[in-house]
C-alpha cells in the first residue's frame, strides 16, 4: 500500500517540480504579469492637456494683460486688508448662522405648533429670497425706520446703526441660518429615537438629552455640509460689495479703477479667494476625518497618503513594463 501511494504521488507531481536527475524539487518560475494597455486613457489625457495648454497660452501671451501688475498687487496692503475683512465677515456670519440654525432646527422639531411654524416661515423666507436682495433690504432699512428704539436699552439713528459692516453681517448671517437649520435638522433626525427614549428613561431632561446625547452623535452628519457651507460663505461674501463694505473684491476693484488694471486686479482677487478656500478645504477634510472615527472601520486616506499610493503604483507599473 505504501509503495503504491508513493508512486501515485510521484506521478501527480508537475514536471517542472522534479529535476532531470530525479533529485530535489525545483520551484516553478514566477509568473510575469503584463498590465493591460489603456491607450484611450493616454489619448484622452493628452487631448485634455493640450486644451489646457492652449488656454493657458492664450492668457499668458495676451498683450493687454499686464502680468507684472498682478505680482505687484498680490501683497499690497489694501488687498491684504480686504482679504482680512472677507475672512472676518465670513467667520462671524458663519458663527451667527450656526448658532441660530441650531435654535431654528430645535424649534422646527418641537411639538409646539407656534415655534415650529415660526421656524418654518423663517426658513421659507430666507431660503426663498436671494442674498443680494436681503443685503440691500438691511442696508436700506433706514428708509422705513429712521431710528432704532429699544426703549431704555438703546436708541440711535438707523443710519448710524446699520453700517455697511452690520448690513453685511445680518444679510449673510441670517440667510446662512436658514440653510444651517435644515442641515442641523437632518443631523438631529439621523440619530435613532431609541437614544432619546433611553436618556429619558434614565431621568435626563430634554435639554440635557440634546446637549449630551443627540447633538454629539448628530455632529457626524452636520459637520461635512457645514464645512461646505463655510467654503461657500467665503465666496458669497463678495456680494457685500453692494452695501459698500470694503472686503476683498471691493478693495481690488477700487485699485483696478484707479490704476486701469481692471482684469489684473480681478486675477489678484481670484488668487486670494483660491488661497483662503483651499486652506479651509484642507481643514474641513481633516475635521470630517476626525468625526468619522466612531463610524468607519478604516479612516479615509489623507491627501499625502493618496499621493504616496499613486506614486508607488506608478513606480510598480514602470518596473513591470521594463
Amino acid at each position: 500500500m505504501t509503495d503504491k501511494f508513493d508512486k501515485e504521488t510521484a506521478d501527480a507531481r508537475p514536471a517542472a517540480a522534479v529535476s532531470k536527475e530525479g533529485g530535489a524539487a525545483v520551484p516553478p518560475s514566477a509568473i510575469k504579469a503584463i498590465p493591460v494597455r489603456h491607450y484611450g486613457r493616454w489619448i484622452s489625457g493628452a487631448v485634455v492637456l493640450a486644451l489646457v495648454a492652449l488656454l493657458v497660452n492664450a492668457f499668458v501671451t495676451a498683450e493687454k494683460i499686464q502680468w507684472h501688475a498682478v505680482g505687484d498687487y498680490v501683497f499690497d496692503g489694501t488687498v491684504l486688508a480686504g482679504a482680512g475683512r472677507t475672512l472676518m465677515i465670513s467667520v462671524l456670519a458663519m458663527i451667527m448662522g450656526v448658532v441660530l440654525g441650531v435654535i431654528l432646527a430645535v424649534m422646527r422639531l418641537s411639538k409646539n405648533p407656534v415655534t415650529s411654524w415660526v421656524a418654518w416661515i423663517y426658513i421659507w423666507f430666507f431660503r426663498g429670497t436671494p442674498v443680494y436682495v436681503q443685503l440691500l433690504l438691511w442696508f436700506n432699512l433706514a428708509l422705513i425706520f429712521q431710528t432704532l428704539n429699544l426703549g431704555p436699552l438703546y436708541k440711535d439713528e438707523m443710519v448710524d446703526v446699520m453700517t455697511p459692516f452690520m448690513a453685511a453681517l445680518l444679510g449673510l448671517g441670517l440667510n446662512e441660518a436658514a440653510y444651517m437649520a435644515e442641515i442641523c435638522r437632518a443631523g438631529l433626525m439621523a440619530v435613532d429615537e431609541g437614544q432619546t427614549e433611553a436618556s429619558h428613561a434614565l431621568g435626563m431632561s430634554h435639554a440635557k438629552t440634546l446637549r449630551r446625547i443627540v447633538i454629539p452623535q448628530a455632529m457626524r452628519v452636520i459637520v461635512p455640509p457645514t464645512g461646505n457651507e463655510f467654503i461657500n460663505m467665503l465666496k458669497t461674501s463678495s456680494l457685500v460689495y453692494a452695501v459698500t463694505y470694503n472686503e476683498l473684491l471691493r478693495a481690488t476693484s477700487t485699485i483696478g479703477s484707479t490704476s486701469y488694471a481692471v482684469m489684473e486686479m480681478l486675477f489678484v482677487a481670484c488668487i486670494w479667494y483660491l488661497v483662503i478656500t483651499s486652506v479651509f478645504s484642507v481643514g474641513q477634510y481633516y475635521l470630517e476625518r476626525r468625526f468619522a472615527r466612531g463610524s468607519s472601520r478604516s479612516l479615509p486616506a489623507t491627501p499625502w497618503q493618496k499621493i504616496k499610493v499613486n506614486l508607488t503604483a506608478l513606480s510598480r507599473e514602470r518596473s513591470s513594463t521594463v
